[in-house]
């Protein structure tokens, strides 16, 4: 074939005043611009009409067209026309199929999802769900358009998470994928939710409770234990008020100074930062006993500037982490594991307010701020029972006290103080 090109013979070629080409044979041409870029371009008639088919700018770099590539895309080409199939088109509907792909890739359907479960869910939960997905999923899954999305595929991704031990990860990643699918198609982006067979797939979780001491003697000890820790003021702040409040360690570490009135003895959780934002109905209100406002008192000439009450000791920007409370406990000798954590002060409190002080479940629960409904089927109101739970605060520091009087006197007292709030 006469005049064909060959790569020496391109890189040789300098532009011109004007547009100029250069032929390869059978319709397909190398345009050069005078600004030296050159473009792969093809001559051919579909339908009685002569059209150009644009393959690519000349090169060996990424997106790029070779010599060798052009050839290739000029026969694919005529061999499309001989099924009389326009070129052009084919290129054009492929195009907005992989554009279409990109906007219905799983990644893409997962981002969107989050997005929008994000005002329900507290920023810690949000941020955990993100991360699985950006570090377990999406990795092997996003680029996947989701229509096309196999179980097979959802199962090896889970299996490599398995595999290097994190089965609660696995099992709240499998919960990800079917919500992600489940959505796809709820959108119309899916027929078939492919995560809905996942479930067998991975080995079942292991429950387990959270380690708590719910015995008096032994909560008495921990009690003297902690006012004898050797860190920082800060984390031994932090672990003393973590049994007078009950609250969860990420709400406790992450309290923030303008959300405590000492004057009026309230501390107030906003509901963004709660956990059940979803069944609350507003900020949680926590009574703070006379000891809680004397250890805060205590701690504000240290941290009372800053944001947080307990900043992270090289980030101030930042609070204390639940694990450091957890190392405290540890440094302590207790296995977190086995004997009690930072989030066992939540069942400590909810036993012994109920076993040891006889006062009323749903205080407790309210204070916990569990879902509680009423008869009316209403969920947990902030102020509900709110001065029967400021005199149930104060009688729980009170108690705590004791134990611990108790303990240091080598003498603890396992006995019931009435129902109801009578002693």
């Amino acid at each position: 074939m006469k005049n064909r090109l060959t790569d020496t013979l391109i890189k040789a070629t300098t532009p011109r005043d004007k547009v100029f080409r250069l032929s390869d044979g059978q319709g397909m041409y190398l345009e050069v611009h005078p600004n030296g870029s050159k473009y792969w371009r093809m001559k051919y008639r579909f339908m009685g009409k002569e059209r150009r088919l644009s393959i690519g700018v000349y090169g060996n770099q990424p997106h790029e067209v070779t010599l060798k590539q052009a050839r290739a895309a000029r026969m694919e080409a005529k061999h499309q026309l001989d099924q009389g199939i326009d070129p052009t088109l084919h290129k054009q509907q492929k195009r907005a199929r992989k554009e279409l792909d990109a906007e219905n890739s799983f990644a893409a359907i997962a981002r969107e999802w989050h997005a929008r479960q994000t005002p329900t869910w507290a920023p810690i939960t949000a941020s955990r769900i993100m991360s699985i997905l950006e570090n377990d999923v999406l990795p092997y899954l996003g680029k996947r358009p989701v229509s096309e999305l196999q179980t097979f595929e959802l199962v090896g991704c889970l299996n490599r998470i398995v595999d290097r031990g994190a089965l609660e990860t696995a099992h709240k990643a499998r919960q990800t994928m079917n919500q992600v699918c489940r959505y796809a198609k709820q959108t119309g982006r899916l027929e078939h939710n492919p995560a809905s067979d996942l479930v067998g797939a991975i080995p079942p979780q292991k429950t387990s409770h959270m380690a708590a001491i719910t015995n008096p003697a032994e909560f008495g000890r921990l009690l003297v234990d902690i006012d004898g820790y050797q860190g920082t003021h800060i984390i031994r702040t932090a672990l003393a008020l973590a049994p007078l409040l009950f609250q969860r360690p990420g709400e406790l570490c992450g309290m923030e100074w303008s959300e405590v009135d000492l004057e009026q003895g309230f501390w107030t959780i906003p509901l963004e930062k709660k956990k059940e934002r979803n069944t609350v109905s507003g900020d949680h209100i926590v009574p703070l006993s006379t000891q809680a406002q004397a250890l805060l008192a205590d701690l504000y000439p240290l941290t009372g500037r800053g944001r947080y009450v307990f900043p992270n000791a090289r980030d101030h920007a930042k609070p204390i982490s639940r694990e450091g409370l957890n190392k405290a406990l540890r440094t302590l000798g207790y296995d977190t594991r086995r004997q009690h954590c930072s989030h066992g002060f939540r069942a400590s409190a909810r036993t012994m307010l109920d076993e040891q002080l006889g006062l009323r479940v749903e205080w407790i629960e309210h204070q916990l701020a569990h879902k509680v409904k009423d008869a009316l089927g209403n969920a947990y109101n902030r102020t509900k029972h709110l001065p029967e739970r400021v005199q149930m605060m104060q009688r729980w520091a009170d108690y705590l006290d004791d134990l611990k009087r108790q303990t240091l006197a080598g003498n603890v007292v396992t006995a019931r103080f009435g129902r109801g709030g009578e002693t």
